[in-house]
């Protein structure tokens, strides 16, 4: 027997049934499925719209396009922020056409019409000129849901939906301990892609391409899977815990010496990685002990509040529909696809990374270099294929959309074989099927 798989991957208070739906194709490419998710999906979740660094002051706007639909939130005097669908209530223009701005009064290129910062109608070209009188005072932008969590700032187009933070849950618990609510977003990409969005969403949902697609990662991430726990949760949710600063358990990986960069992240924390040949397993828990020593000292006051597991290891938040947030020590990453305003075959990819504002630090080390420890130090948009990078790991990611959205089109596909490992992916289509459908959520 194949003692690896014998080994349960699921954590036992959240391992939950699947039916065995056969996951189509049509969910992939048909126009048709798109307009079921516009119309029974996206209204009835949390969006991701923003990071609370974005607003500084009253009248500071931040613009989120999703799909065919574009949403303003808006920070008001008293500090709090609101959302607005971007349309004007006269004849429908959009009333912000960039990405972000900040303004006394929101105005409308078209007929001059103008709302304050909380969406109501002030000024309007010849107010007498309606039946009812001057609607100023009376018309107001159309409003949605809007609230925080941490650093982040989110909408929601449907009333019925559950509070941000229970729809959450159970993150902003498991989450706590990190501090993250002042982490800083240094990096934000996005990239033009030509797949559908749920192609990423599945591959987040598992770690089976992992020893295909990011091989390099066994060197310090252990994705051996007797090492990994899976989640999933009542709300939809799910997650992945690895350990990481740990080589892969894997059967057909071994090493005696440490590989790199583990070697170098030992050095770091002032331990000889030599010491640890024949036995590298256990510098893991040598570098505990050392961020436990050393951290707070250098600036890490946020490891004070953290677990043992938290200090080292990695951390996959997938949320249902199209958000993950994966967990570092020292760094958040928020990787999210959405739709294509009109195509099922196209969609866009985004990937941010925050980082703790550690004292002294003027620089961090992300996905695609050095980069300064401040908002937004780099902000970029591309198209897939044109030699930008969105991040090595990232790039790996997207590198099989494309000729997976191609296979999907072939008559020859006839639905998903998924092993146990891949229940998350197919849990993930059950809720898909569920929504789509229009019916209750399982």
């Amino acid at each position: 027997m194949n003692v690896q798989a014998s080994v349960s991957r699921y954590s036992q208070d959240f391992d939950l049934p699947v039916r065995g739906d056969t996951i189509t194709a049509d969910r992939y490419i048909s126009k048709d499925w798109m307009d079921l998710e516009t119309r029974n999906l996206w209204p009835k979740v949390w969006h991701l719209g923003g990071v609370l660094a974005e607003f500084e002051d009253a009248g500071d706007i931040v613009r989120h396009n999703f799909g065919k639909e574009s949403v303003l939130m808006v920070r008001q005097e008293d500090g709090a922020i609101r959302a607005f669908y971007n349309t004007c209530p006269h004849r429908g223009n959009r009333l912000i056409v960039g990405e972000a701005a900040s303004v006394p009064r929101i105005v409308c290129g078209y007929h001059n019409w103008t709302f304050d910062i909380d969406g109501t109608l002030v000024k309007v070209q010849d107010p007498d000129d309606f039946a009812g009188g001057s609607p100023c005072g009376k018309v107001h932008l159309a409003e949605l849901r809007c609230d925080t969590w941490g650093p982040f700032v989110f909408w929601c187009m449907d009333d019925d939906v559950a509070p941000l933070h229970e729809w959450l849950a159970p993150f902003p618990e498991r989450l706590k301990g990190y501090g993250i609510d002042t982490w800083v977003r240094v990096l934000k990409l996005s990239v033009d892609c030509d797949f559908n969005w749920k192609i990423i969403r599945d591959n987040f949902n598992e770690s089976y391409h992992l020893p295909t697609i990011h091989p390099e990662l066994a060197t310090f991430i252990n994705d051996g899977l007797p090492d990994t726990v899976f989640e999933m949760y009542p709300t939809g949710h799910n997650s992945m815990w690895m350990k990481g600063h740990q080589a892969t358990t894997r059967v057909d990986y071994h090493t005696t010496e440490v590989p790199a960069p583990l070697d170098d992240v030992a050095r770091a924390w002032d331990i000889d990685p030599e010491a640890y040949n024949g036995r590298t397993g256990d510098l893991r828990q040598a570098i505990i002990a050392a961020k436990r020593r050393l951290g707070p000292g250098r600036g890490f006051t946020n490891y004070e509040s953290m677990t043992d597991q938290q200090l080292v290891d990695y951390f996959h938040c997938t949320l249902f529909p199209n958000l993950t947030l994966t967990m570092s020590p020292e760094q958040l990453q928020v990787l999210r696809t959405e739709p294509h305003p009109t195509d099922p075959e196209k969609c866009v990819f985004q990937h941010w990374c925050l980082y703790p504002p550690v004292e002294g630090m003027k620089t961090v080390m992300g996905p695609v270099g050095e980069l300064p420890l401040r908002h937004d130090a780099l902000v970029r948009h591309s198209t897939y294929g044109d030699g930008v990078s969105v991040g090595f790991v990232a790039d790996q990611d997207l590198s099989i959309g494309t000729t997976q959205q191609q296979g999907l089109n072939s008559r020859g596909f006839k639905g998903c074989i998924l092993p146990n490992q891949e229940k998350r992916v197919q849990r993930f289509h059950e809720l898909l099927n569920d929504y789509v459908k229009g019916t209750e959520p399982a």
